[in-house]
């Protein structure tokens, strides 16, 4: 037992050294749509939308998992979206937590005098709490050979925390063009988005640590097979420091005529890290999903495959039918 423990303490070490400044992610990023870009805050046809999201990871091997929970707000007003989004992410055994609100701000514009061609430009703004309960932690220099070996909390640390708790504030941008023909064969979109514009110093010690940009790159094409199938290949890609992430998708959904529903599926690969499988459901007011991430990195051995479980729930308010609703693109 003691043997297995070691081995997999350093694959973590080994594959927390290899991606080092990564903010959280989510799998099905898009489910989330504030999460991924400022500028698709209200881009949807409804009076308001509400959207809850959990992810769950590395229980396999970690005696506390990483959590993600994230709900968010947001509803169109004419060109104008606005909404709100709270989240919070909580990380090992030293309970490393990071709140994060914001408000989000978007403006839709027609390029083109069918309104078809559209940009959507945003912004966030807000604030993240982050705290660690580092006295759970062990270090190096409380390791003595004693009785087989082991740490002993009682021995100085000898590191020099100034603070449990920092506060950082928080400003993130996107833009993003879609086709919103939805009778037509193809409705292409792209998007970019970037967060932490202030580069906020953030450490635990007295130290100048800046929290690295992260940038998003999005697009693909939702395909109209027939009336009542579609797909949706797509890809994003991320970049933050040296960390680089591609995932590449598919996304399918088929009308159920009879139960007045979509039944969604899809999968994800996400470059030299895990393969993710989502199931779904869309039925009037309501999207459900479900996934589950394949490990394939360098911890597969460790995690047996075993990944990440994640779900989400979207309760979207429809507006009465018209001829002159607001055509959204449909991610």
């Amino acid at each position: 037992m003691k043997k297995r423990t070691f081995i997999i303490s350093i694959l973590l070490t080994c594959f927390i050294g290899r991606v080092s400044g990564q903010d959280f992610h989510l799998s099905m990023y898009d489910a989330a749509p504030t999460f991924l870009n400022p500028s698709m805050t209200g881009v949807f046809d409804g009076d308001w939308r509400i959207h809850t999201h959990y992810r769950t990871q590395w229980k396999s091997v970690n005696f506390k998992p990483y959590t993600t929970a994230l709900i968010s707000f947001d509803a169109p007003h004419k060109n104008w979206g606005f909404g709100g989004q709270i989240v919070n992410y909580r990380a090992g055994i030293g309970n490393y937590n990071a709140l994060q609100g914001l408000m989000s701000l978007a403006y839709t514009v027609p390029i083109d005098g069918a309104k078809k061609h559209n940009i959507s430009l945003g912004a966030q703004f807000g604030l993240t709490q982050k705290s660690v309960e580092y006295q759970l932690h062990s270090f190096n220099n409380q390791y003595t050979t004693a009785n087989g070996g082991g740490f002993n909390t009682g021995i100085s640390s000898g590191e020099d925390f100034a603070s449990q708790s920092i506060i950082l504030p928080d400003l993130n941008t996107g833009a993003m063009y879609y086709y919103s023909g939805q009778q037509s064969v193809l409705n292409p979109f792209i998007g970019f988005s970037a967060f932490n514009l202030l580069r906020p110093t953030e450490s635990f010690f007295v130290m100048d640590n800046t929290l690295p940009l992260r940038m998003y790159l999005h697009g693909g094409t939702r395909i109209n097979i027939t009336e009542t199938v579609y797909l949706l290949p797509k890809v994003l890609w991320m970049k933050q420091q040296e960390f680089n992430e591609l995932t590449i998708a598919i996304d399918a959904g088929v009308y159920m005529k009879s139960a007045e529903m979509y039944l969604l599926t899809g999968v994800n690969y996400r470059n030299s890290d895990a393969l993710i499988f989502f199931l779904g459901a869309r039925k009037s007011n309501y999207i459900a999903k479900i996934g589950y991430d394949i490990n394939m990195s360098s911890l597969a051995p460790a995690s047996t495959g075993r990944g990440g479980l994640e779900i989400s729930f979207t309760y979207m308010k429809q507006k009465p039918r018209s001829k002159n609703k607001k055509i959204c693109p449909k991610l």
